[in-house]
């Protein structure tokens, strides 16, 4: 036997690094693509079609000036500008948006509409007593299906309707003061020209 034969092959030591580098960079690779992007944009396939056509009836025992605030009905969609928001007592940033919502109720060239998520009654109820309901309309989302059908992702999330019923924007996430301004008023003045 010569000394070539006996002798084990070369090490190579990177060759076992590898995967471990692969994987390394895929994770990197990942990491940046998820922080990168603003989850307020992410896209819905619903922009430009028809709003979900789902009657939900009204919260029970909620009132505005001695009337019972009335349920979604789909009908209601047609006709003006509405801001539909999916809302919930129990969702921490639905209380940071509630006096922003109360502002732009303001807005008569508006319709607000609520749909109230997942939510026992009485704290609905509460929730919209302590900051003042800006809805015209809330519809109760018990089982979470309207919510589905309007895909949305988790509360909150703010809905721009055209007059013609469509679907022009999606605000995932609260409404706050910097894109109440920036995002969400811009888009309302938007559907709000293209429809006169």
């Amino acid at each position: 036997m010569t000394e070539a034969q006996t002798s084990p092959p070369p090490r190579r030591p990177w060759l076992m690094a590898l995967p471990l580098l692969v994987f390394a960079a895929l994770a990197v690779l990942f990491w940046l693509r998820l922080g990168s992007g603003d989850p307020s944009r992410i896209p819905s396939a619903l922009i430009g079609r028809p709003a979900p056509q789902t009657a939900l009836p009204a919260l029970e025992g909620l009132t505005s000036n001695g009337a019972a605030v009335p349920g979604l009905d789909p009908a209601t969609l047609k006709g003006k500008v509405s801001i539909v928001n999916v809302w919930a007592s129990w969702c921490v940033p639905c209380h940071d948006e509630a006096p922003l919502l109360t502002e732009l109720a303001k807005d008569k060239r508006l319709q607000l509409i609520g749909i109230n998520y997942k939510d026992a009654p009485d704290n609905a109820r509460r929730f919209l007593g302590r900051y003042g309901n800006p809805f015209g309309i809330v519809g109760v989302d018990g089982n979470g299906r309207a919510a589905i059908e309007w895909g949305v992702y988790g509360v909150p999330e703010t809905f721009v309707i055209g007059r013609e019923g469509t679907i022009l924007f999606k605000l995932v996430g609260p409404i706050t003061p910097d894109n109440i301004e920036a995002v969400l008023k811009a888009e309302i003045d938007k559907a709000l020209k293209a429809g006169s």
